[in-house]
């Protein structure tokens, strides 16, 4: 089972009983559309939302979960305005226009199914007047702005290998003073550089690697079997090709996964961590690869790099071999729009290639 699903699965069966019996009505019927992950996103947004509206005496309710459907219907433009000032302009957890896109979306979403879906016993729709029709979301997210922010920010090339490299054995020089960092270092060195070489070798998201299995693994074929984003069968595994060079790191780390981190039996998860006070080694955290790249990345000198700039500068390496078909394949990306970020990265070196020519010509 995917792991971060079942986890997000339990946070969603604790927050719905919390929200109004229409929210818990739509939420059913988006179900088995949708993965617990995005439907949590959804309830998040409403849960914001919903305060907002009691903050601003929107509504006379006492608690989010007795907000009747009638207080929706009483809106006004100016009321979903000043709720996209607010959450422009709040002085903690101030959101981007992306972020405000997507709650947006959100509430449409659920006005929409409510107006246009859902009936009551006489057969008339649930909600009688839906002012988020009249909310026009413009689209934050174009390829080529996606790749301006970018640009820079990346592992060019060589320096894919360069970095590969400085976590097998740069870190160690340079904390060779700090006996503390010195030696988890030395502790987590293979494991460490066995996740950033599969992600820079492959491409695969920070919650493809948590969700990682030991059977997953077929280093003969060069593949790994991972739940895709978006897919809400948990019973498939989307195979993945991982590049030669991620063979040796695997292999390191297969090797003594066991003995280094007293993995139980029962325990199926391919990448490890002993957490203090205990003896046997558990499933990583999403958040921990995420510490620790970013600790990698520090030292090497490039603090900007993330885990998922990583997965970016394997895409952007793999489409200057590849076409933006087999990219869109390898990443994942439900859409080829969403692929051409990294046409956008390359259109420099695209446009030195044009005027190269061979040797003698």
């Amino acid at each position: 089972m995917n792991i971060i699903k079942i986890k997000d699965r339990n946070e969603l069966d604790k927050k719905v009983p919390l929200m109004p019996w229409y929210v818990e009505k739509f939420i059913n019927y988006k179900l088995p559309d949708l993965s617990p992950s995005s439907l949590l996103e959804y309830v998040r947004d409403y849960e914001t939302f919903f305060s907002w509206l009691m903050a601003e005496g929107l509504t006379s309710a006492s608690s989010i979960r007795e907000i009747p459907i009638e207080d929706l219907e009483r809106l006004h433009m100016d009321s979903i305005d000043n709720f996209k000032m607010f959450l422009s302009s709040r002085k903690e957890n101030a959101n981007g226009k992306t972020t405000i896109s997507r709650k947006l979306s959100s509430l449409r979403s659920l006005f929409h199914y409510l107006s246009q879906i859902a009936e009551d016993e006489n057969f008339y729709p649930l909600l009688k007047r839906n002012v988020m029709a009249k909310v026009e979301i413009k689209r934050t997210h174009k390829p080529k702005d996606s790749a301006a922010k970018l640009e820079g920010k990346l592992l060019q090339e060589a320096e894919i290998a360069e970095f590969i490299r400085y976590v097998q054995q740069g870190y160690g020089q340079d904390v060779a003073k700090n006996k503390q960092a010195l030696y988890f270092y030395e502790l987590n060195k293979i494991r460490d550089a066995c996740i950033i070489s599969l992600i820079l070798n492959s491409g695969l998201r920070v919650s493809e690697v948590v969700n990682l299995n030991v059977d997953d693994i077929d280093l003969k074929k060069k593949l790994t079997y991972v739940y895709r984003k978006g897919k809400n069968d948990d019973t498939f595994k989307t195979p993945v090709y991982f590049r030669q060079e991620a063979i040796d790191d695997l292999t390191k780390y297969m090797e003594l996964r066991q003995t280094q981190y007293k993995a139980p039996k029962r325990e199926k998860a391919l990448f490890l961590a002993v957490a203090n006070g205990k003896k046997e080694g558990e499933r990583m955290t999403k958040r921990a690869i995420q510490e620790m790249v970013i600790k990698y990345a520090k030292r090497f000198g490039k603090p900007y790099l993330s885990v998922h700039k990583l997965r970016h500068s394997f895409a952007t390496d793999y489409y200057l071999r590849n076409d933006l078909y087999k990219t869109q394949e390898q990443l994942g990306h439900a859409s080829p729009e969403t692929t051409q970020i990294y046409a956008h990265l390359t259109d420099k070196t695209m446009a030195e290639a044009i005027d190269k020519r061979p040797d003698g010509a």
